[in-house]
């Protein structure tokens, strides 16, 4: 066996599943909400696995549930090959020095009250990192310079900066434990585009230095193929497609992926206006009330009477680019007459 081969896996998801009550009494049936339902995938060592798909797809869930917000319903989740599903008390506190969330919110996930400092020292704190209290400032005024913000602005508080700088700050706080592996959760969607950029590279930069593994989970598929070595996309609780970011971008199998990417922008006017968009007819269902067999069937193109009666299994078609179509073939889109 090559040594490439014998490298573990960082993380690794089994059959994850997370259900929520939705409400339901004594006379009424419970309605559960399946956000995750049924997830599996692994990332290696300072890799970056991209996880994309539509608003309450349950990608956001899935990274929650991985750093123990929520609690799974069923499955596995593995760190480094030990089993961390259940894990309580000091062994949570152990994982989460090595596993940590950048949230989408720059602003809500920092205190108004706290002082830059004081943010970023709280995990220090926490988890009794350095000895003393000069030894956790100097690793904050460090950090600051890291995320390529000012030393002296330990200071101050977070409504003094714009949101880029926030993030940048929540970013910091985020490594202050120097964390193993870190779930990004739409770190850039509430910020402007042009900063949206400086953090994808700030993020590239930390990994490339420190070795971090990310989960970084989008809805822009072109984000997502510049910084992930590979892409999970997710429709309603279900991986549909996994592969490296190239194949899925430029290859895609399934035709939830063909219309995800012929809808990201084209800075070409005329290219633009030659290519075809492809238009999802009605809404995504609801997770309390999933549609049966493949759940995209309501929604796609080219379903047959096959695709609501069996649920797709999620197979290999090419090397390493997995897919969950009954009708996945190496080059479906001529076959479905989907053109992008």
């Amino acid at each position: 066996m090559s040594e490439e081969n014998m490298v573990e896996p960082i993380l690794k998801v089994e059959d994850l599943k997370v259900h929520f009550h939705a409400g339901g009494g004594l006379f009424s049936k419970k309605k559960v909400v399946k956000a995750v339902d049924g997830v599996s995938f692994e990332i290696m060592p300072g890799e970056t696995f991209g996880l994309v798909g539509e608003s309450g797809c349950g990608k956001s869930t899935t990274g929650r549930a991985i750093v123990k917000i929520y609690n799974p319903t069923s499955g596995k989740i593995y760190y480094k090959g030990e089993d961390i599903t259940h894990i309580k008390g000091k062994e949570l506190k152990d994982f989460r020095q090595n596993v940590q969330m950048i949230f989408q919110d720059p602003y809500a996930s920092l205190n108004p009250r706290m002082t830059v400092g004081e943010i970023i020292r709280e995990p220090m704190d926490i988890h009794n990192i350095y000895k003393t209290k000069e030894e956790r400032e100097n690793r904050v005024r460090e950090l600051l310079e890291i995320v390529g913000l000012k030393p002296d602005h330990i200071r101050r508080y977070p409504h003094e900066f714009s949101g880029g700088q926030r993030q940048r700050i929540g970013i910091a706080r985020t490594l202050a434990l120097r964390p193993k592996f870190i779930v990004c959760d739409e770190p850039i969607s509430a910020l402007d585009v042009s900063i949206q950029a400086q953090v994808i590279n700030l993020l590239e930069h930390i990994q490339k230095e420190m070795g971090i593994s990310y989960l970084f989970i989008a809805h822009d598929l072109s984000m997502v193929k510049h910084i992930s070595d590979r892409i999970g996309v997710m429709y309603l609780g279900h991986l549909v497609e996994v592969g490296d970011s190239d194949d899925v971008y430029h290859r895609p199998l399934h035709p939830y992926t063909q219309a995800l990417l012929s809808a990201v922008p084209i800075p070409d006017p005329k290219t633009a206006r030659e290519k075809q968009r492809i238009v999802l007819e009605g809404e995504l269902p609801s997770p309390i009330d999933p549609p049966s067999g493949c759940r995209f069937h309501t929604r796609c193109p080219i379903a047959q009477a096959k695709c609501s009666e069996e649920a797709p299994e999620f197979r290999e078609i090419g090397e390493g680019h997995f897919c969950a179509c009954h009708y996945a073939a190496p080059f479906p889109i001529k076959e479905s007459h989907i053109d992008l």
